[in-house]
């Protein structure tokens, strides 16, 4: 872990339509040890995808982070990161856990479970193209029969790969149930290479549990941070202090969702002016502003307030009527 240069062993997971530029920010100043993109196709990156492209934006503080790729054309991930090779980012990491059908039908994302040979071939190939770290996220299996993580993880080891992440559920799963830490911590005992476990983590408490039972060499957290950044910056003081630091205000929350939406409103106008439109708008950040508020008083009918509003100035408004 230390040749990553990383300040702590928490890592943001890279989930698609979330952890955008924004969010990475927001995680990072709240102590996330390690961000990364959404998703980035690696033949969308070779074709010069305006779309993919801008993904790949990131403020030059918030290091270090990560690019995920997805692929399964090993020749196309190659030349991808070696188009990416002037792109201030510091970790490559390859997708083989999407469960998603549009990803899987492709032979992509958790696919690759099922073609191990394939996914050495994948990692074979980043590591040749790029001089940063390459890493590989994978999930237990491709079904709760096949369970091959272990598989995988030694074909990435022996690939080059600098660590893995072990999301503890099969793909036919999705996100349903419980994230299974005894099959990552099998992994872990099964390679030498830095394990991180990946699953389940909605506490302080949770995380520190799992990697003392698991004996991984970090944690990697994803709904557990939706609408609350502030799981880094209290599991790093727990993990650090053992001290418990308490659970942020509803004020404090409004505020930092406010200032999220308008860093999110400020990109999106850039981007219209880049392409010539005079609108843009904020929508994306509706799921955001959900995931704040959830659980605060008169919270669900401010989300059906902020899903039929349209400006970042409606949305402050309406966040701001649950603190006054």
């Amino acid at each position: 872990m230390q040749s990553l240069n990383l300040k702590n062993n928490l890592f943001m997971a890279p989930m698609a339509g979330v952890t955008d530029r924004a969010f990475r920010a927001l995680v990072h100043k709240h102590g996330a040890g390690l961000t990364f993109s959404e998703m980035v196709s690696a033949k969308s990156i070779v074709y010069r995808n305006k779309n993919t492209v801008r993904l790949l934006e990131n403020d030059l503080d918030v290091r270090p982070w990560a690019v995920q790729f997805f692929g399964h054309e090993p020749e196309i991930l190659y030349e991808a990161i070696q188009m990416l090779e002037d792109c201030p980012y510091d970790i490559v990491n390859i997708n083989m856990g999407c469960p998603m059908p549009k990803i899987v039908k492709n032979g992509e994302g958790a696919a690759l479970m099922t073609n191990p040979p394939l996914a050495g071939r994948m990692i074979q190939a980043a590591v040749k193209a790029s001089s940063r770290p390459v890493t590989v996220k994978i999930r237990i299996g491709f079904t709760r029969s096949t369970l091959n993580a272990i598989e995988v993880a030694k074909i990435a080891e022996a690939s080059g790969a600098a660590h893995i992440i072990v999301h503890g559920r099969t793909r036919d799963q999705y996100y349903a149930g419980e994230a299974d830490w005894a099959e990552i911590a099998a992994v872990k005992k099964a390679v030498n290479i830095p394990v991180i476990g990946n699953g389940d983590i909605f506490t302080p408490e949770i995380a520190i549990k799992r990697l003392e039972e698991s004996g991984c060499d970090g944690i990697m957290i994803a709904r557990g941070a939706m609408g609350n950044p502030w799981i880094f910056s209290r599991t790093v003081a727990y993990l650090e202090t053992g001290v418990r630091l308490p659970e942020p205000s509803n004020s404090e929350i409004i505020e930092t969702a406010i200032a999220h939406l308008h860093d999110v409103a400020a990109e999106k106008a850039k981007q219209a002016e880049e392409d010539g439109r005079k609108n843009y708008t904020v929508v994306d950040m509706r799921k955001h502003l959900s995931w704040y508020t959830k659980g605060m008083p008169g919270s669900a009918d401010l989300r059906r307030k902020i899903n039929a509003a349209q400006t970042a100035d409606e949305m402050e408004s309406l966040l701001r009527s649950l603190i006054q």
